[in-house]
């Protein structure tokens, strides 16, 4: 898949500590596993096995972090699209709370990782409040937080517009909820560390290495890169992401990889700093074409949303996020936008995240809803419990047949209606 347009780097790429070396795979190697795709859910995975004493071999197509692990907009929000009534609804009573349960405590996978690995990310966990800009988003809020609070999330509370006013510091929305376990980070430097803890557990995370083939060879796979090089392992594992190609016939075809625009501003002064996001949450809102947005350690603001589905032409393909944060922010007109850029994330047919085991020993990973940061360290956590066991309970979802997306050859085209539709039903500031 093409870049982005070649503007100013991304804010996470000019901030990041710099990555491990992770040099090109050279000859044949073995291992007990081979995972493909060195973002959160790969390098977790492979993490997480190594610390099992499993010897584990990861290929990235370009350097860890490269794809929509280093893109994002740096927000840690636990959770799934669906509140937990409906996941024990839609699983049962015993599978459905073990997934409401493993959702609930995706942030704390991140924040617990950055901790013990002590690794250099700016990161803060002052909570993520959801902004209602209708009375049916009020709806939607209300049960949500009255659902989290049930479960035992502390401080998990309905906002009325005035909280919700002095807390983000605009009057754009109806009210909302609070989730305190939410919180932020720089996305890259969590990719990045992750990377070298894994390192320093065994793994050999090889950068610039494309596997162009993935078979079965005499009961073991056999990965082999662009240039040659392979690794035979006992075990495969599958985490591509948003830049999933054809490797795993009819993995692409399962999900769709929109693009996820963010610009950042310059520093903020103290006096702008503060009337934004004063005590520091992450937030994001209820339309179905959300806008997110935060302020990062450093006091840059940063907003985010849907863009167009190709590749970005030209900074006017981020001129829709300008617009929005003046209109949410009047202080911001003057403000300048110092970084633009842009990340592919996978949304399934279902918004649900898809594990599949096409056959045995290949396990594969895709779909983030907008949670990737969270959702997918825990996933990789998660399934190196079931490679290094073989019990299909430590996965939080049942393994499911991959199945085509229908029309996904006009996938471009019937998002683009998909979008317009959903920006007449939000309204208002899009």
């Amino acid at each position: 898949m093409a870049e982005p347009f070649p503007l100013a780097p991304s804010l996470w790429a000019a901030t990041a500590p710099a990555g491990s070396p992770t040099p090109p795979l050279e000859g044949s190697v073995n291992a007990d596993v081979v995972v493909i795709g060195a973002g959160y859910a790969g390098l977790s995975t492979a993490l997480h096995l190594a610390e099992r004493g499993i010897r584990v071999v990861a290929l990235e197509a370009h350097e860890p972090g490269w794809g929509g692990s280093g893109r994002n907009g740096g927000q840690v929000i636990p959770g799934l699209k669906y509140d937990p009534d409906e996941l024990e609804a839609k699983f049962g009573p015993e599978r459905g709370k073990r997934l409401v349960d493993f959702v609930g405590q995706s942030a704390d996978v991140v924040f617990d990782l950055i901790e013990k690995h002590r690794m250099n990310v700016p990161h803060a966990r002052k909570g993520w409040i959801q902004g209602a800009h209708t009375e049916a988003g009020l709806d939607v809020v209300r049960k949500r937080s009255e659902q989290w609070a049930k479960r035992g999330v502390t401080g998990a509370r309905e906002l009325s517009a005035d909280d919700v006013g002095q807390l983000i510091g605009t009057d754009k929305y109806l009210g909302g909820w609070v989730d305190p376990r939410g919180g932020a980070i720089q996305p890259l430097a969590y990719a990045r560390e992750m990377a070298r803890a894994a390192i320093a557990a065994g793994v050999a995370i090889h950068g610039q290495s494309p596997v162009t083939r993935l078979d079965r060879v005499n009961g073991k796979w056999l990965a082999v890169t662009a240039s040659g090089a392979r690794v035979t392992a006992d075990r495969a594992v599958v985490a591509t992401g948003g830049y999933t190609g054809d490797l795993v016939p009819g993995l692409r075809t399962s999900a769709i990889a929109p693009n996820s625009f963010q610009v950042a501003t310059a520093p903020l002064s103290n006096n702008v700093a503060r009337s934004i996001l004063p005590e520091g949450h992450v937030t994001s809102d209820t339309r179905q074409l959300l806008f997110y947005f935060r302020k990062d350690h450093t006091n840059r603001f940063i907003m985010g949303g849907r863009g167009p589905f190709r590749e970005p032409k030209g900074p006017q393909d981020w001129n829709h996020l300008e617009r929005i944060a003046t209109k949410l922010f009047p202080q911001l007109k003057d403000v300048p936008i110092e970084h633009r850029w842009c990340g592919r994330v996978t949304l399934t047919r279902d918004f649900l995240p898809h594990l599949h085991e096409p056959v045995p020993g290949l396990l594969v990973d895709i779909g983030c809803m907008g949670r990737g940061v969270g959702l997918q360290s825990a996933m990789g956590r998660a399934m190196a419990d079931y490679i290094a066991t073989g019990n299909e309970a430590a996965l939080p979802l049942p393994l499911v047949p991959m199945k085509a997306m229908p029309l996904h050859a006009l996938h471009r085209a019937w998002m683009a209606g998909i979008i317009a539709w959903y920006r007449m039903q939000d309204g208002g500031l899009a």
